[in-house]
């Protein structure tokens, strides 16, 4: 479409009009669904429109606003979140800290100079430091989970002097050229192959890790890194098996490789341990953080290492930089989710809800079994494993159909992922519960099973 900066301003105004009002007319409410539609179809990717949650109602969903544990629509129509932005709303929508901290540091500094000493980015850094495990003590603030993936790698070669490495079946580790090098699916990755020299080896499956590595070393072409996330989450919520971890520490301390664990999905919390890989006690050389590290308020991951692994950093700070990563406002929400993880005991709390879920889930399978085989994960990042594709499929839907948002998992589509926020109440847990029954036997029912 041509150039047209008078009608830019124009809509510009009109759209920090819509911003700034407490709520919207019919009307409004109308013709903001019939634009927001026309526009991603004009600019953003009309092939994404069929993946969105408008599948159950009589028009098309589109979100508005949030807080606690939901979200509304723009008619006001509530969702208990169990999908909590693939694992992002650790301290639920909105939690007054985080937005104070937010507001407080906004009303002061907005952006960091890029050259003098930003204070936020220091005390997080420290605070991150405090709540890892081991001897993880530097942290390089990031925008993303798979930017601190790319920051976990570019370390990886640095310190090792390397440029082979292993990943896992079923593994998710982001889109970008480095990160997607260790994404398992070929749907993702073939279409920009040649990536970097990586190879897969199933999880959990010690005896293919260790094979792998003694290949690779006495061929020469030795491993920079190992990359496993203790929980996975996009390849179905699969679960380090006892052992795992710690075999691969050993590993990669007989052949001089650094084990890189991504917290992405799992760490802040969610497990029921502040990260994940302290369920088995194993300290990574590099972690990689996302999604939750903002407190589900603002977009911020960290790459996060021990002494060795910055020693070239160190040297040559230059080797890797960001201009937004680290931004005060940013900062500001991480170091406030810190605070209320803490504070309110979150790790704790997902921990007895997720046991909690796990339980009642597990006996809907056993009544449900030709719908349901199983539900699996830690705290409360949990996966419903269904028979088949359309039936995880068709009981997603049932559940929007009854104001429940959840979704499935990238790589394994038979998975429904239960990732609400550390927050949510057990009342509106057994809200789910029943509508979860419900579903099931909707769909029981439609299939004569």
């Amino acid at each position: 479409m041509p150039q047209d900066l008078t009608a830019a301003q124009s809509e510009s105004a009109y759209v920090l009009d819509l911003i700034s009002k407490k709520s919207l007319t019919p009307d409004e409410r109308q013709r903001v669904i019939r634009e927001s539609v026309k526009y991603w179809i004009d600019h953003v990717n009309e092939g994404f429109l069929q993946y969105r949650k408008s599948v159950s109602t009589d028009y098309t969903a589109v979100e508005w606003s949030d807080e606690g544990a939901c979200f509304r629509d723009i008619n006001g129509k509530e969702f208990i979140d169990m999908l909590g932005g693939f694992g992002i709303y650790v301290t639920g929508h909105r939690h007054p800290k985080v937005l104070k901290a937010v507001h407080d540091q906004l009303d002061r500094q907005a952006i960091h100079s890029q050259e003098l000493i930003d204070p936020l980015r220091t005390y997080l850094a420290h605070l991150v430091a405090l709540i890892t495990p081991g001897d993880l003590q530097f942290a390089f603030l990031t925008n993303s989970g798979t930017e601190s993936v790319e920051g976990c790698l570019k370390m990886a070669i640095a310190t090792t002097g390397r440029h082979k490495f292993i990943g896992c079946i079923g593994a998710f580790h982001g889109k970008s050229l480095g990160s997607l090098g260790g994404t398992s699916k070929a749907f993702f990755r073939e279409p920009f192959l040649p990536l970097l020299n990586w190879n897969h080896v199933p999880f959990g499956d010690t005896a293919a890790l260790k094979m792998i590595m003694e290949s690779c070393d006495f061929s020469g072409d030795r491993v920079a890194a190992v990359v496993i996330e203790p929980i996975q989450g996009e390849g179905g919520i699969n679960v380090a098996p006892p052992g795992y971890l710690a075999a691969a520490r050993e590993l990669c301390d007989k052949y001089g490789a650094m084990l890189v664990f991504d917290e992405i999905q799992c760490g802040m919390g969610r497990s029921g341990k502040m990260f994940a890989c302290e369920h088995d006690g194993v300290v990574p050389d590099l972690m990689a953080l996302g999604k939750g590290f903002g407190g589900g308020v603002m977009p911020i991951g960290a790459c996060v290492g021990t002494p060795r692994t910055w020693q070239k950093y160190i040297e040559n700070p230059f080797l890797h930089t960001t201009t937004f990563g680290g931004n005060p406002v940013c900062c500001a929400a991480a170091i406030a989710t810190i605070n209320v993880l803490l504070e309110e005991g979150l790790p704790k709390r997902a921990a007895e809800k997720g046991e909690y879920l796990l339980k009642q889930i597990n006996d809907l399978a056993k009544k449900y079994s030709k719908v349901l085989k199983l539900c699996r994960g830690r705290g409360l990042m949990l996966g419903m494993e269904f028979t088949d594709n359309g039936l995880g499929y068709e009981v997603a839907k049932n559940l929007f159909a009854r104001q429940i948002l959840i979704s499935g998992t990238y790589i394994n589509a038979r998975v429904l992922r239960i990732e609400p926020p550390l927050t949510i109440s057990r009342e509106q847990l057994d809200r789910f519960l029943a509508a979860l029954e419900e579903s099931l036997l909707q769909a029981y029912k439609a299939h004569q099973l």
